[in-house]
């Protein structure tokens, strides 16, 4: 069975290698076009061209999906099943292409938290829970029919960049499995099951990432792991902006007001909430390096 792969972060790379060492035959790799990034405009390339390449996979970079001329190359590949993983939307005449269809790894139990960003609204919403899923592409993004989920428990203290981590690899192990049965023919197609209350995970703007310190202390740790690493809550600080890596919550001293803050200079800096603190441990303040809070408030006046 011919396989053609598309991603382009290290999401992604994980299930490419998980299908690589279980030897199907991934015949081609399509993933975002190179671009120049930080301070130098170096080229940067994608991390699944650069396994991709490493291990000998043609890559195709296309920056249109419909240009003909990507789809006589893609269609030149005879693919019998296509894979997407943390890719872009595709036009129906590539999803539609291979004769066993083309397949989805989602970061989420479908059909909750549809959209670009499942694994930080998780979090930010405080789930005790959450999951992979391979289904069928189809019209409407991330609708079409499950064939294969995991599920995976979050802790209390999880961030967004650890569930990330150990989705990447339930997600490569499901993916394997799908493929497996899918080429077996062993495998039903389940319509995603209708839910009045579903949840959305839309891609997050900058402006989702400041925190309301009027809001409870629970909500705003919430939404400090589930932007933890990237793209990171953040406050103003001297008029700075100052991101917040990782925080725990504090019971709240009476008479501060919600976004104070207190200090002692040397180990601690906590904003007051709504009912209580939110104490900062790991941060990086406009102009300066990521550090420890103790690193910070040493070389800080307050």
């Amino acid at each position: 069975m011919k396989i053609v792969f598309m991603g382009t972060p290290d999401f992604a790379v994980a299930s490419l290698d998980a299908l690589v060492q279980a030897d199907f035959d991934v015949v081609a790799v399509i993933t975002a076009p190179d671009k120049p990034a930080g301070r130098g405009q170096k080229i940067n390339e994608s991390a699944v061209k650069k396994y991709a390449v490493e291990k000998n996979i043609p890559v195709l970079q296309p920056e249109k999906l419909k240009n003909p001329e990507f789809l006589e190359e893609l269609k030149s590949y005879q693919a019998d099943l296509q894979v997407v993983v943390a890719f872009r939307m595709l036009p129906e005449v590539v999803w539609n292409m291979p004769p066993k269809g083309t397949i989805n790894l989602h970061g989420s139990l479908l059909p909750q938290y549809r959209g670009a960003a499942p694994i930080n609204h998780a979090i930010i919403n405080g789930e005790k829970e959450s999951g992979v899923t391979t289904f069928f592409l189809t019209h409407e993004i991330d609708t079409g029919s499950i064939i294969q989920s995991d599920s995976t428990p979050i802790a209390d203290d999880e961030t967004a960049g650890e569930l990330h981590d150990k989705l990447m690899h339930i997600g490569a192990n499901l993916l394997v499995k799908t493929v497996k049965a899918i080429e077996e023919g062993n495998y039903t197609q389940q319509p995603q099951p209708q839910s009045e209350v579903l949840k959305h995970a839309p891609k997050i703007f900058k402006d989702d990432c400041k925190i309301d310190w009027n809001n409870p202390s629970q909500l705003i740790y919430n939404l400090i792991r589930g932007l933890s690493p990237y793209p990171t809550a953040f406050t103003l600080l001297n008029d700075k902006t100052l991101k917040i890596f990782k925080a725990e919550m504090e019971d709240k001293e009476p008479g501060i007001v919600a976004g104070g803050f207190l200090t002692d200079g040397k180990t601690y800096l906590k904003f007051a909430t709504k009912d209580g603190f939110i104490k900062l441990l790991d941060i990086q303040y406009e102009g300066k390096k990521r550090m420890l809070i103790e690193d910070f408030l040493r070389g800080m006046r307050l």
